[in-house]
C-alpha cells in the first residue's frame, strides 16, 4: 500500500520521532483538535498505549505489508502487546465480516461469493470506502498539537525516582545509595537501563510533543543566553506553560519577558537558569558589571548550565551561596535539535531542594534529569560524555576520509555502519553532513574542541593521561585554523582532509 492510498480506518505501522515504528489504526482526531498546517499526515491511535498522534505520512506503513520485518526489528513486552493488540482486532472483524457475509450469502439473489484473503479482509473491513474526508488533509503540527490521552505504568527503578511521570527519567541517590561503591552504583544504572529498553513504547515521545503533560512551577523563571542551546530551552519552557524573562546580548525571545541586564532578570525571577559558551563566559556573566550576583540577595537561585571545568562551576557557587543564593550546577548533554525537541538529558549537582524546584523546568526541555551529589561532579561527567563524544567524531571522520583515500563508497560505509552496533541517529547525521558537505551547526565544533580541552586538563588534574582524547583535540584544533569554529562538529573532517 503506497503511503499515498492511505485512509481513515487503515492499520499502519506510525514512528513518532526517533522512537520505533508502532502499531495503529489512522482514525478521525477529535473535533475540537485544530488543524494542523504543512505537509500531509493523519491521525493515528497507537494500539496498546492508547496514544494519539499526528504523523506525517512518510513515516507511516501498511500494517500488512510491513509486519514481519517490524516485529524482526523491534522487541520488548509493551512492543509484543501491542503487536497482540492489533491481531485481536484484526481477528474481531474477520469474524464479524465472515458472520456479515454468510447472511448476506443467504438473502443475495446472484450467489457470488467472495474469495479474499484474511489479510485483504481485515484492510479492507477497517477501510471506509470513497475519499478521505477534507479534514485529513492535514500537515504535520508543532509538537505542542500532539495530545497523550492516557499515561502508560510506571517503570519500577531501583533509583529513587522524584517524578512520576514514566516518560521523564528524573533520578537521585538516596542517602543509603550514596555510600554505596562505584560498582554497586553502575548496576544500579545498568538494571534500570534493562528494566527501561523492555518497556520502551511509542508513548516515550519527547516532552514538547505530549503538551499538558507537565504541570509548570509558579515559580518565576528566568533565562540567560539564547544561542543554539539555550533559544531551544526557553521555546520549550515556553510552551509548557512557565513564565520566562531573558536576557541576551543580541535580541530578545518571543513570547518571553525581556530583562535589560543580567542582574535585573536574576533580581525580579526566582530561579534563574544561564546557558553559555565557556567558563570565562559562565564567570564574566556572574562577576561582570550588572552581573547575576548583583541580583542575587538571599533565597534567589541561580542554575547554571553551561558545560565548564568543575574549578569554574564551584567557584561560581561559592559567590551565589557567599550572598544567600541557592546554586546548581545543570549541564545540558545534546544539541540543537534535541533542545528544540525537548529531549536533552540534564546532569545536575548542588542544592537538591532546587533540583527538586527545577523539575517543571527539567520536563519541559529534556527526558532525563540526574542528580549526582556536590557541586562539580555534574560538570565532571559532562565533560566525560563529551570527550567520548568528540573523540568518536574525530574517529568517524578520519575513516571517512580513509574510505575516500582507499577509493571505497563512503555511501557504502554509512549504510554498513547504520546496520552495525554503532547504528544511531547522531551517528546518521553527522555522516549525512559529511556526504553532503554541509556543516550547518547544530553543536559548534570550537565548544567540542573546547570541552575535550576541559576534559583533558580534568585528567591532568589527577594525573590520568587521555591520549586518544589528545589526538582527538589536535584534529579539532587543525579544524580550527581552517575556520571551521563555527561550524558543526562534523566539520572536522575537513581537517582530516588536509
Amino acid at each position: 500500500m503506497a503511503a499515498g492510498s492511505l485512509r481513515v480506518g487503515d492499520l499502519v505501522w506510525g514512528k513518532l520521532g526517533r522512537y520505533p515504528p508502532w502499531p495503529g489504526k489512522i482514525v478521525n482526531p477529535p473535533k475540537d483538535l485544530k488543524k494542523p498546517r504543512g505537509k500531509k499526515c493523519f491521525f493515528v491511535k497507537f494500539f496498546g498505549t492508547e496514544d494519539h498522534a499526528w504523523i506525517k505520512v512518510d513515516q507511516l506503513k501498511s500494517y500488512h505489508l510491513h509486519k514481519e520485518e517490524m516485529i524482526k526489528s523491534t522487541k520488548g513486552k509493551r512492543f509484543q502487546q501491542a503487536v497482540d493488540a492489533v491481531e485481536e482486532f484484526i481477528k474481531s472483524k474477520v469474524s464479524s465480516f465472515t458472520s456479515s457475509e454468510d447472511k448476506n450469502r443467504h438473502i443475495s439473489s446472484d450467489g457470488k461469493r467472495q474469495n479474499s484473503s484474511s489479510a485483504e479482509i481485515s484492510e479492507h473491513s477497517a477501510r471506509k470506502r470513497g475519499r478521505p474526508p477534507k479534514e485529513e488533509k492535514d500537515a504535520f503540527p508543532e509538537p505542542s498539537m500532539v495530545k497523550r490521552f492516557v499515561t502508560g505504568p510506571v517503570v519500577g527503578y531501583k533509583w529513587k525516582q522524584v517524578k512520576d511521570d514514566p516518560h521523564f527519567h528524573h533520578f537521585l541517590l538516596s542517602q543509603s545509595e550514596k555510600s554505596e561503591s562505584c560498582s554497586a552504583i553502575i548496576q544500579k544504572l545498568k538494571s534500570t537501563a534493562e528494566e527501561e529498553a523492555e518497556s520502551t513504547s511509542i508513548q516515550a515521545a519527547d516532552s514538547t510533543a505530549t503538551n499538558g503533560s507537565v504541570t509548570p512551577t509558579d515559580k518565576r523563571i528566568g533565562f540567560l543566553g539564547l544561542g543554539l542551546m539555550g533559544s531551544g530551552i526557553v521555546a520549550n519552557l515556553l510552551k509548557m506553560g512557565h513564565t520566562v524573562t531573558v536576557w541576551n546580548r543580541t535580541g530578545e525571545k518571543e513570547g518571553a519577558r525581556l530583562g535589560r541586564t543580567p542582574a535585573e532578570v536574576v533580581s525580579t525571577c526566582d530561579i534563574t537558569l544561564s546557558c553559555i559558551s565557556d567558563p570565562k563566559a559562565a564567570k564574566d556573566l556572574v562577576l561582570g558589571p550588572s552581573g547575576v550576583l548583583q541580583g542575587i540577595r538571599p533565597g534567589k537561585c541561580y542554575v547554571d548550565m553551561s558545560t565548564v571545568d568543575p574549578e569554574t562551576s564551584t567557584e561560581i557557587s561559592q559567590v551565589i551561596t557567599s550572598r544567600g543564593g541557592r546554586f546548581l550546577e545543570a549541564p545540558v548533554s545534546g544539541n540543537r535539535q534535541l533542545s528544540e525537541n525537548g529531549m536533552l538529558v540534564i546532569l545536575a549537582a548542588g542544592d537538591e531542594a532546587l533540583f527538586d524546584d527545577c523539575s517543571s523546568c527539567f520536563q519541559a526541555m529534556g527526558k532525563k534529569s540526574f542528580y549526582l551529589g556536590e557541586v562539580g561532579n555534574a560538570s565532571k561527567m559532562m565533560l566525560i560524555v563529551n570527550m567520548i563524544l568528540g573523540s568518536f567524531m574525530a574517529s568517524v571522520a578520519e575513516g571517512f576520509t580513509l574510505a575516500k583515500i582507499a577509493s571505497q563508497s563512503q555511501e557504502v560505509l554509512l549504510y554498513i555502519l547504520s546496520q552495525g552496533p554503532l547504528a544511531s541517529a547522531f551517528l546518521d547525521q553527522k555522516c549525512q553532513n559529511i556526504l553532503q558537505g554541509n556543516f550547518k551547526p547544530d553543536f559548534l565544533l570550537k565548544h567540542i574542541q573546547k570541552d575535550i580541552r576541559l576534559a583533558i586538563a580534568m585528567g591532568d588534574s589527577v594525573n590520568h593521561s587521555t591520549p586518544m582524547a589528545a589526538a582527538a583535540n589536535e584534529v579539532f584544533k587543525k579544524a580550527k585554523a581552517l575556520g571551521q569554529s563555527e561550524n558543526d562538529m562534523s566539520a572536522v573532517y575537513l581537517a582530516c582532509n588536509q
